[in-house]
């Protein structure tokens, strides 16, 4: 009996002192996970362009279980995921796409995509180098989300930037909307001072980590989220999907009311006071520095139903959008930048769920007119 007490004692004096050092243990890393803050450098390992294959967009999804991605806020996994990541080829003469959800490919496989278009066009320079697009276009519109993204994108050697904008990535009410802007606040932060942008880097809406949320229970769900997406790498490898295909989907409005407002403004008037942030655009162009570069104002549906004299579309009322093209125009002019205004070039039946996005067919011909003025 003596001999069982002593036995038993002793286990659970062992099991305590085993759970008290991996309590500690525990504490300790949580401490220096949160003072190294290695989450953004552990983005930077990866399964993709090693053991699967290199995504052909950036990762995001929002059910994941049937896209086989999710949205990540981490730019180093992000890319890192991305065939832009592979080492460019001798004879390769590099695009890369900037835009939003239309660039990137709703309702759209990725062969579809503009990248995938042009690239399937067999483009070649006038010195013989093989055209390569690379979609780095990116949902909800923003020019600030764009700018992000290019500044990342700038360190994979481009040899020419071809970034589609409309209105609706201008408003200044909305540069600092997208959740990816939001999560990143020191980078955005950044552009905001080399740029000299008026946004307000105090702004509430970043999203900021304290030392408790740095430590690994802090972090769990983004490091959750880095493996996750490793592991569904495995599925876009076998299938190639990398997004949710519905059936059905309902189709881009064509009839509206007696409406001219648009966003915080309830009627035509002057499109003044910096409400459109043009000065973000001009951040971009000087951050690409040397590189060759084209703007394109990207296609949109144009209604001819009931109210089409109001408004083009779902997103503009004419007045607004007819007031943009002319600013956009004459800065384009008179800064001298390489630009395309391609925003009544596409067929109305070939544009899908919203004004912006486009059809297969559609795709094909955005890729005719850029990848023409790609090798021009």
């Amino acid at each position: 009996m003596w001999r069982w007490l002593t036995e038993y004692t002793y286990t659970w004096r062992f099991l305590i002192r085993v759970l008290l050092k991996t309590a500690v243990l525990f504490a300790i890393f949580n401490v220096l996970f949160a003072l190294l803050n290695p989450l953004n450098f552990l983005g930077k390992f990866t399964l993709y362009n090693t053991v699967v294959p290199g995504r052909e967009r950036l990762p995001y999804g929002e059910n994941a279980s049937q896209s086989y991605n999710l949205s990540l806020n981490n730019l180093n996994a992000m890319f890192a995921s991305h065939v832009i990541s592979q080492e460019k080829a001798e004879d390769e003469y590099r695009v890369i796409l900037m835009g939003d959800s239309s660039t990137w490919g709703f309702l759209l496989k990725p062969e579809d995509t503009l990248a995938g278009k042009i690239n399937a066009g067999d483009y070649r320079t006038k010195d013989g180098k093989r055209v390569r697009a690379y979609n780095l276009g990116y949902p909800i519109m923003s020019l600030t989300k764009d700018l992000l993204l290019l500044d990342e994108a700038m360190r994979y050697e481009p040899d020419m930037v071809i970034w589609l904008i409309t209105l609706e990535s201008f408003p200044r009410d909305k540069q600092l909307f997208p959740p990816l802007v939001q999560q990143n606040p020191e980078p955005v932060r950044e552009l905001i001072r080399r740029y000299k942008l008026q946004l307000d880097p105090d702004d509430d809406r970043f999203v900021e980590v304290d030392f408790w949320g740095r430590t690994i229970i802090g972090q769990r769900r983004p490091l959750a989220e880095l493996i996750l997406f490793q592991v569904y790498g495995l599925a876009w490898a076998a299938t190639g999907i990398d997004q949710h295909y519905p059936e059905t989907y309902q189709l881009r409005q064509s009839d509206f009311e007696e409406d001219l407002s648009w966003h915080m403004l309830t009627e035509p008037q002057p499109l003044e006071g910096g409400y459109l942030v043009f000065d973000v655009l001009q951040a971009g162009i000087e951050r690409m520095g040397s590189t060759r570069f084209l703007l394109v104002n990207e296609p949109m549906f144009i209604s001819e139903g009931r109210n089409s004299d109001l408004r083009y579309n779902f997103f503009y009322p004419r007045w607004v959008y007819d007031a943009y093209r002319a600013q956009l125009t004459a800065l384009a002019e008179s800064q001298n930048w390489p630009f395309l205004d391609l925003w009544d070039q596409i067929d109305p039946a070939e544009f899908t769920d919203s004004p912006v996005h486009l059809t297969p067919a559609g795709s094909q011909q955005l890729s005719e007119w850029i990848g023409a003025a790609i090798v021009n």
